[in-house]
């Protein structure tokens, strides 16, 4: 029980996936706009990393290390989160149409969000078991989650702040993550 609260903390707060491991930096940015729509992007991400993490532990276990064809994982992985986002996809549009809309071209990039592939990966180098891999996503997730509803919080206040022009836009979001990566590493020596 020990082990796996430590692997929560550090894939959620001392590892984060965003602020210390620089992935998933594109939804991280074009998403961070409005809490709401962060908020909807964090929580799909954490359904396809969690579901992912499992399906691709017990794939690497029962069939690709028995088999020994271990070379095939990226692209075993890239295919079961391809998937994934497509069910992700499909539910947003029949149950959650406003968030579908509002999440646009980033939601079928979750299948290219370089976390979610380096979630898998990270289970497999770290030679975590079935569970141990699904708190490594699911904790990794809600790291992502934390930030970027974080991040879009700090922009809605930014929009109604005086920003000298040299700064507007892309600048002052690019200053914040930076800033936001600063603070998270203060986490690490935690663990």
């Amino acid at each position: 029980m020990e082990k796996l609260i430590l692997i929560a903390v550090g894939s959620a707060i001392v590892n984060n996936v965003v602020l210390s491991q620089f992935l998933g930096i594109c939804p991280f940015l074009g998403v961070s706009k409005k809490t709401e729509t962060a908020a909807g992007m964090g929580g799909a991400v954490i359904f396809v990393i969690t579901i992912s993490s499992f399906v691709t532990s017990l794939i690497y276990k029962f069939i690709l290390t028995p088999t020994d064809t271990q070379y095939l994982q990226t692209i075993v992985f890239i295919l079961v989160i391809a998937a994934l986002v497509q069910f992700v996809e499909m539910f947003l549009k029949k149950s959650m149409p406003a968030l579908y809309k509002s999440l646009g071209v980033y939601l079928p990039l979750i299948t290219t969000n370089c976390a979610v592939l380096g979630v898998a990966l990270t289970n497999v180098t770290k030679e975590y078991g079935i569970l141990e891999g699904v708190v490594n996503g699911f904790a990794t997730a809600t790291g992502f989650f934390i930030a970027i509803c974080i991040m879009a919080g700090i922009r809605e206040k930014i929009e109604y702040n005086d920003i000298p022009k040299p700064f507007q836009g892309t600048a002052i979001v690019l200053i914040t993550a930076c800033l936001m990566s600063i603070a998270f590493m203060g986490f690490s020596g935690m663990i």
